[in-house]
């Protein structure tokens, strides 16, 4: 059956180890020098071996203990760091994070449960949106860490990448060779300025086919195959594939912007900014 080493015990053992002596280490520990002998003995016991040669009133690791020292250190650190994470207020409070739903996957949910798993007293809540509204939420102060899906970043904003913009429609349609070409976006959505302009650059015809503000009605629309919409490369819905050709014209890129409010601050908050730096760079 598996002994379980006293922690206590091991931290007099590193504590006479540094100090290079009992004296020094019950300072140090607000301890007696009785007391920390003991704790010595008793783990000295409980492995079988000796920890310290003593001699001439000068105590030395034995190959043993030194062995025991490295294990030691190690242990009384990942005690230290669970006690501090767990029990800290500097640990608890709430993220509010907000990201545009069309690049919340593949990235967003993995994210969210290593940083769940690292603060476990951490409330992290998402808001995905529009960049549109969710720049909204966050000039209110109703976001504190936001991504964004933009031509160019606004003030305080980190641009953490370039991603094209490209035309959507269902797998083996047709709807992006009629015209007028029918359009399916929701009404907030931030795409549908940019591929109006480039239609009427290119003299290309075109009509809504929706009205509303429902994102998953605008995408079942083309998914059927009765419009055509837009969306960064990469990251369509299903049902739906890029389409190329059809005499549409290019809809450039846009950038995926960092913004971070200033009371956002904490560990946790570095934490979640440098995952997402890492997810949407390059």
């Amino acid at each position: 059956m598996p002994r379980n080493l006293d922690l206590t015990a091991l931290r007099a053992f590193v504590a006479v180890s540094d100090a290079g002596g009992v004296t020094r280490a019950a300072g140090l520990l607000n301890l007696t020098q009785s007391a920390v002998s003991m704790q010595i003995k008793r783990l000295e016991e409980s492995l079988g071996i000796s920890l310290f040669q003593r001699a001439a009133r000068k105590l030395s690791l034995t190959p043993e203990g030194m062995q025991l020292l490295g294990f030691a250190r190690r242990m009384l650190d990942l005690n230290d760091e669970a006690t501090a994470r767990l029990a800290s207020d500097a640990f608890e409070g709430q993220i509010r994070l907000g990201v545009p739903h069309d690049i919340v996957y593949p990235a967003i949910p993995g994210i969210l449960k290593r940083l769940s798993g690292q603060y476990p007293r951490l409330r992290i809540n998402l808001s995905s949106s529009f960049t549109t509204l969710l720049r909204t939420a966050f000039d209110k102060g109703e976001v504190d860490v936001m991504l964004t899906t933009e031509d160019r970043p606004g003030p305080g904003g980190e641009v953490l990448s370039r991603q094209e913009l490209v035309w959507i429609g269902a797998d083996g349609g047709t709807a992006a060779s009629q015209r007028p070409l029918r359009l399916g976006f929701k009404d907030t959505c931030i795409f549908r300025p940019t591929a109006q302009a480039a239609l009427d650059a290119a003299g290309i015809p075109w009509e809504l086919a929706f009205e509303g503000d429902s994102e998953q009605a605008a995408e079942a629309l083309v998914a059927a195959d009765l419009a055509v919409s837009a969306r960064l490369r990469g990251r369509w819905p299903d049902g739906t594939v890029e389409v190329s050709g059809q005499g549409l014209p290019d809809l450039g890129s846009l950038s995926v912007c960092l913004y971070a409010a200033p009371t956002a601050r904490g560990e946790a908050v570095e934490a979640l900014m440098a995952e997402l730096r890492l997810a949407y760079c390059g």
